[in-house]
Formats: C-alpha cells, sequence, structure tokens
C-alpha cells in the first residue's frame, strides 16, 4: 500500500474529518452538502469569479480577509496544475497528502470524441492533457485525481453523458479510474428522492481505493413521489448505453436504490418550500423596473410561526442561520406576460399560454372596438398590439419554453438559463403573477437562506441553476462518510 494512502487511513481512523477539495465548484452546492456531514473543505477550484467569490464568502467567512482572498480567486483548471494548486494552499506539503476526497461536476465538452485510448494516455503522461488542443475538462479533472490519490471520488454530471452520442463517458471514466487503483460505479439518482423540492435527475459516480476493500454503495431514498413520464423516459435513454453485451462484459452502472412509497416521506413539494416568503406584488402595480437586480433591500419573513419541516431547515442550516430576513427575494420585470401569468394554470405549458394570450388580444380588440375604434387584422397597428400582449414564439416549436409551477409537486429541473429569462418556473400563486425569485431558486435547490450570493440577479440565478443540490450532496457524502469511517 502507497505510503500517502496509509498515511490518510490512519488519518481518518484517529477521528478526523476527511479533507475535500471541491473541482468545478461553482458557488458551492457540494461543498455545502459535505461540510453538513461534517467534511472539512480545504479547497476549490472555479473559473467565474462571481462564483468563486460566492463560495469563497460563505465557505470562509470566518476565515481571515487574506484567506478569504485566497480562496476567492478564480482559477482555471486548464492553467493551474495540482501541484500549483497545493502550493497556494498549502505552501510545500506534498500534493498527495493534503486531500482524502476529490468532488466535482466537470463539464463533459469534446470527451465523446476522445475515447479510451487518450484517457489511457493522460493516466501514463500527465502532460497529455495540456497537448490536448480541445483542453477536455473531463481529463483534467483525472489529472488532479491521479495527482492528489484521494481515498474517495465523488463526480456528478447530467444524464446525457451516459449516452452522448452513443458514447457512455461514465463508463469510460470508470474504466479509467480502475486503471488508477480506484474501485468505481455510477448510477442515476434523482433529489426529489432525497429530499429536494426539485425533480432532478442527475449521474453520480462514486469511486473508492481498491486498498480500503470498499464496495461503492449509494444513499437509500428518503421521499418519494411518482415522477412524470418524461423524467423516465429521459433516463431510459440515457440508459441505453449502460447494458453489457457478449463484446463487452464490463459494466459499472448499478441501478438506483428505490424508495418504498410505503414508508417514504412525501415529496417536498414547490410550495412546501416557498409558501413561507414574503408574496411580492410590487411589479403588478408599476413599482418594477427594468435593469440589474442587486440585493440591497430586506424583504422580511411575514411570520415565524407554522413553519414546515423544510422551511424550518432553510432558516436554521447550520452556521447559516437567519433569522430575519432575505436580500435576494427580487425577480424579473416582464410586463408583458403577467396578465397570461394570472390565467394559467398550474402546469400549464407553452402552448397554453400562447393561446391565454391570444385571448387577451382578442379582448383587447374587442373592447377597442366598442369604443369605436377598429383595428384591422395584419395591420401595423394591429401587429403592434400583438407584439405588447403576444409572446414571439411558436407554439409548435417551443413547447417547454414555459411552465408554470405545480405546487403539490416538486419543481421541474432549474437550468443554469435561468439567468436569462426564467419563464420555465413561473410561480404557482396567480395572484403573484410572475416567475420565481432568486431566492426561491435557491430554496428549489435546497440553499439555506442564510448562503449568500455574489452579483446581481442573473449571475446568482446562473450559480443557483449550475449547481447540484445541497441536500442531494449531503445524502452522498453521509454514504462516503460512513464507509471511511468503516476503514
Amino acid at each position: 500500500m502507497e505510503r500517502a494512502i496509509t498515511r490518510k487511513i490512519s488519518r481518518i481512523a484517529s477521528g478526523k474529518p476527511p479533507r475535500v477539495v471541491d473541482l468545478f465548484s461553482g458557488c458551492g452546492g457540494i461543498s455545502l452538502g459535505f461540510c453538513l456531514k461534517g467534511f472539512d473543505l480545504d479547497a476549490s477550484v472555479e473559473l467565474d469569479g462571481l462564483a468563486s467569490l460566492t463560495h469563497a464568502i460563505n465557505f470562509y467567512k470566518n476565515a481571515p480577509e487574506q484567506v478569504r482572498a485566497l480562496h476567492a480567486r478564480p482559477r482555471d483548471i486548464t492553467s493551474i496544475s495540482p501541484e500549483e494548486l497545493v502550493r497556494e494552499i498549502h505552501g510545500d506539503a506534498p500534493p498527495e497528502d493534503v486531500f482524502d476526497v476529490v468532488v466535482g461536476g466537470p463539464p463533459c465538452q469534446a470527451f465523446a470524441r476522445v475515447g479510451r485510448a487518450k484517457l489511457r494516455e493522460v493516466a501514463s503522461h500527465p502532460e497529455a492533457f495540456l497537448r490536448d488542443p480541445r483542453h477536455n475538462l473531463y481529463l483534467r479533472y483525472i489529472e488532479y485525481v491521479k495527482t492528489f490519490k484521494p481515498l474517495a471520488i465523488l463526480m456528478e454530471n447530467v444524464p446525457d453523458v451516459l449516452n452522448h452520442g452513443g458514447h457512455n463517458i461514465a463508463e469510460e471514466v470508470c474504466e479509467l479510474l480502475e486503471d488508477l487503483g480506484y474501485n468505481p460505479a455510477y448510477t442515476l439518482l434523482n433529489s426529489a428522492y432525497y429530499g429536494v423540492p426539485q425533480m432532478r435527475e442527475r449521474m453520480f459516480l462514486i469511486a473508492y481505493r481498491k486498498e480500503l476493500g470498499a464496495p461503492v454503495r449509494f444513499p437509500a431514498p428518503s421521499h418519494w413521489v411518482e415522477l412524470p413520464k418524461g423524467y423516465l423516459g429521459s433516463r431510459q435513454v440515457a440508459l441505453k448505453t449502460v447494458q453489457p453485451d457478449l463484446f463487452n462484459s464490463s459494466c459499472y452502472y448499478v441501478s438506483a436504490p428505490e424508495p418504498d412509497p410505503k414508508t417514504a416521506l412525501p415529496a417536498v413539494t414547490a410550495k412546501d418550500a416557498l409558501s413561507d416568503l414574503p408574496p411580492i406584488t410590487l411589479h403588478l402595480k408599476g413599482g418594477l423596473r427594468r435593469g440589474a437586480r442587486r440585493f440591497t433591500e430586506l424583504a422580511e419573513y411575514p411570520s415565524r410561526n407554522g413553519l414546515n419541516t423544510y422551511q424550518r431547515l432553510m432558516r436554521n442550516w447550520p452556521g447559516l442561520e437567519n433569522e430575519t430576513g432575505i436580500y435576494d427575494h427580487v425577480i424579473r420585470s416582464l410586463p408583458r406576460d403577467y396578465d397570461i401569468f394570472r390565467r394559467m394554470r398550474p402546469g400549464d405549458q407553452y402552448p397554453e399560454a400562447y393561446r391565454h394570450a391570444l385571448d387577451l388580444l382578442e379582448e383587447r380588440l374587442a373592447g377597442m372596438a366598442r369604443e369605436g375604434k377598429e383595428v384591422r387584422k395584419g395591420s401595423t397597428e394591429y401587429e403592434n398590439l400583438k407584439s405588447q400582449i403576444v409572446p414571439p414564439y411558436d407554439a409548435g416549436k417551443f413547447p417547454n419554453k414555459w411552465r408554470k409551477m405545480e405546487p403539490d409537486l416538486p419543481a421541474r429541473t432549474l437550468m443554469a438559463h435561468l439567468g436569462k429569462d426564467g419563464y420555465s418556473h413561473i410561480h404557482y400563486d396567480s395572484k403573484q403573477a410572475r416567475t420565481i425569485s432568486v431566492r426561491e431558486a435557491a430554496r428549489l435547490q435546497s440553499f439555506p437562506d442564510g448562503f449568500t450570493f455574489c452579483g446581481t440577479m442573473n449571475p446568482a440565478f446562473r450559480q443557483i441553476g449550475n449547481a447540484v443540490p445541497p441536500l442531494m450532496a449531503a445524502a452522498l457524502a453521509g454514504t462516503l462518510l460512513d464507509t471511511l469511517r468503516k476503514l
């Protein structure tokens, strides 16, 4: 057994917390989940400056300013080596000694065109990544693993990595990890089964050093909801590549643990997650202007009584408690669409919204006709009026562009494009007639109210949409910690 591995095993066996480095950390969804379970967050790598600043002010808020500034520094994983990261954080410490666990979700650009040969070249030649003009980020993640020699690894990505042009990225990463001395496995997990008020399906890969003799297992679900057909269909498409055949008997995929509807808790719904937050109606009175939204005004909690379990957790997350209210409860100015939002029913998507908009147009035209003003269809005046009421998108081409949330179900998947429009998550409360706020998006991702996002509204939405839900990460962290504590 390598000396570095022996030292790490002894350290954890003595009761010390496992040390984590979070690669492609974003604002810190995985980091937050691991910290909740008692891991020691030691370093992170993130290119986006606002996301890295968000990460630093939340996880190093009590550290000296110089230390916080060091962790807030954006880092490009394509240009900083694992050894350089260690020198920045730990000086002359041997790189293989400082981290027990590597976590992160590397993007999969160009990976499908690299293949097994390139992966194994990276394993043999550390500079192979730098010679690859595509700078594939998965390869860089693997290079960090090779250098740091962690006891455990967690990797996250979208389900499509199982079938990326017929190419199973997760399977090939597992092959390489096995070559590097790890026992890996991967599966698909839905965050709604783990107490997150969002039906978010993702691939998770766990690997342990072979010296540990530890089998890979995934956390048992705590909650249950019947997933919509679309989620099941997407899972079936993703899983097409995981079945072994006569020529490839190796398969690292394991079936996800299934919740028991009879014993699991009901899934946390959108209403469970959001109903205690202050209502927003200023926009309906013309009091909301276009432009950057900054988090400068406190929206006080309307009540501290009658909170459900999820709401209490969001206000009382250990180390991020919040007793007064929130500063990022801000929304987009979308005056054309408020009347459409009001008429939409929960679960309605863009085709229904478009029909509501056409109805509103006809009602406006009829009202003008009653006042003696006829507007001819197809005229310039008609087209101008239509553009003020009806969204310009073809309802046949963009059926999923809009969606009004169902209050009694978890929300659908939040994506990074929340930073562009937010129509995918229209608030279920018709009286508020709006898309969700930054804080509501954070709640649906299970970020606690004491977690601060840097930047203005659009960057904050993007950080939230890109993140792993902290409660999902916490469930995985708990499983890893149980395994490491048994060493």
